[in-house]
């Protein structure tokens, strides 16, 4: 197995060889860089880690199998991508922020409604 920078390599209580997780301590950063998907950056350190992460979650070996923490590496990354992805959606939103729900309700119906004007305005000249 060749052993990728994120994971560290251990002796346990019995002698045997194990591995975990070297830092769970990951920035991730999502970009738009024009096509359909954003692309997820991952940084350890200010060192990009984007391809380690991607070797350790696209290995033949599942890293669920000789990882000892992975489950919770993954759940924290989870965590950290939904937020990056909803602040990089957040950026492009043109929904005003901190709205109650009722307000956000109107503010919806009012964009609705700007973006019906042109369509009934053609409507009725015609």
């Amino acid at each position: 197995m060749q052993l990728n920078r994120l994971v560290l390599q251990y002796q346990k209580d019995a002698g045997e060889v194990g591995y975990k997780m070297k830092s769970f301590d990951i920035e991730v950063i999502a970009k738009s860089t024009g096509g359909l998907a954003p692309t997820i950056l991952y940084f350890h350190d200010n060192q990009d880690i984007t391809d380690d992460i991607r070797s350790l979650r696209f290995e033949v070996n599942s890293p669920y199998s000789y990882i000892d923490d992975y489950e919770e590496f993954q759940t924290m990354l989870y965590k950290k991508e939904q937020r990056a992805l909803n602040n990089l959606y957040d950026t492009f939103s043109i929904r005003p922020k901190n709205m109650s729900t009722s307000k956000q309700v109107l503010w919806s119906f009012g964009v609705l409604l700007l973006m019906t004007i042109p369509l009934l305005v053609a409507i009725m000249l015609r």
